[in-house]
């Protein structure tokens, strides 16, 4: 079984950094709070039809087992609770951890935060319905080799959400002069543009990691509005997949 290989030192020392700030709608994660309901809404939306579930329920998602991996302070983790969910967040940024249990303390959810890896997690066996891989595979050594830990911690049947940034001129535009240089978001060098990964390059690494690509879609900023939607055409920035873990036979 493989071990934590794909961790990689200097992109976590980055995030713990950041860690106390989590929470703050208008610190260093703005871009993740703008872009939460966004998220949310694709997220709520698979987990639903993949395991016919119906949202109008009160807790829609009781039953099913779901990892947060890069759970940062559990700005998915929380709702996904919330809506009846078996949560486990994980992240490789110890600092993310205490901030993320006292958060989910206040709120009143049990959430299981653990300081570890996907490797370590799927070492021991962990398995689940859902893993959410949001925001991740850009930060990772290996992303073949992270992606496939991830396949491992699904069961037959699993779905994987995975987003991450697309690598084009664009890209270095918004995700890193933009957000980083002008906006500033997010500090400087929160992101490699050569570690971004193309729509097509993602599908190909889930494919060879065991599992079957089902759906994407793209998170588009719109700076009139100030909002965040998805699209079915532009992945030109930040995108979303879905993928599914083939039944045991």
């Amino acid at each position: 079984m493989q071990s934590a290989t794909t961790i990689d030192p200097a992109e976590i020392a980055k995030f713990e950094a950041m860690a106390a700030e989590w929470w703050d709608p208008s610190g260093k994660f703005k871009p993740l709070h703008m872009l939460n309901p966004c998220r949310l809404d694709y997220i709520t939306s698979q987990i639903a039809a993949e395991f016919d579930r119906d949202l109008k329920t009160a807790a829609p998602f009781a039953g099913l087992r779901l990892l947060d991996i890069g759970c940062g302070g559990g700005l998915l983790s929380e709702p996904m609770a919330r809506l009846g969910a078996d949560v486990t967040g994980a992240d490789a940024a110890e600092g993310n951890i205490p901030v993320a249990k006292i958060h989910a303390r206040q709120s009143g959810l049990e959430i299981d935060y653990r300081h570890t890896s996907a490797e370590a997690l799927a070492a021991e066996g962990a398995r689940f319905d859902v893993v959410l891989n949001m925001e991740v595979v850009e930060h990772v050594a290996d992303p073949l080799a992270y992606l496939t830990a991830c396949q491992q911690l699904l069961d037959p049947g699993g779905l994987m959400l995975c987003s991450t940034i697309n690598r084009n001129a664009k890209s270095f535009a918004t995700a890193i002069l933009g957000a980083e240089y002008v906006m500033r978001w997010l500090p400087r060098g929160t992101h490699e543009w050569n570690k971004f990964i193309t729509p097509e390059e993602l599908y190909e690494l889930i494919s060879r990691a065991g599992l079957r690509p089902v759906d994407r879609k793209g998170f588009v900023f719109n700076p009139v509005t100030w909002a965040w939607s998805l699209s079915s055409r532009d992945l030109s920035v930040n995108y979303v997949t879905a993928s599914v873990k083939g039944a045991a036979v």
